[in-house]
């Protein structure tokens, strides 16, 4: 059962490049996390879900929610490619989010490069070891 994710958790307040990933976690800001990241264009909070199977819109509610909204949210889906259910796309559809699912490797390389760009983007990335 995921858990969800809201504003008032404890987070980093701002946004900031994924350092390194692997054996469990993440490394950005100077700080390291074990598990999962959600990463929003101002901050980054505990990820919700540990397998890409468990994710519900609940797990996103944040990206949804975000003001000014997000443009693009990418899913690092671990180390296996995963295909987004066609519900939870629709959900991305009618806020008008691009979204796309890769592993999670290729998720945090390609969250560098548009938060580099300063983009609106979003990423739920699952830790692998």
């Amino acid at each position: 059962m995921t858990r969800a994710v809201d504003r008032d958790s404890p987070h980093l307040p701002r946004p900031a490049q994924i350092e390194a990933y692997g054996k469990g976690g993440f490394r950005f800001a100077g700080m390291s996390h074990r598990g999962s990241l959600l990463c929003l264009p101002d901050g980054i909070w505990p990820g919700p879900v540990t397998s890409p199977q468990e994710l519900s819109a609940t797990d996103v509610a944040l990206v949804f929610a975000s003001t000014p909204p997000v443009e693009h949210c990418l899913i690092g889906t671990g180390r296996d490619p995963w295909a987004l259910p066609r519900d939870l796309a629709a959900r991305f559809a009618e806020h008008g989010i691009a979204v796309e699912t890769m592993t999670t490797g290729a998720a945090v390389r390609t969250y560098n490069i548009l938060l580099g760009e300063r983009r609106r983007v979003a990423a739920l990335l699952i830790a692998v070891d």
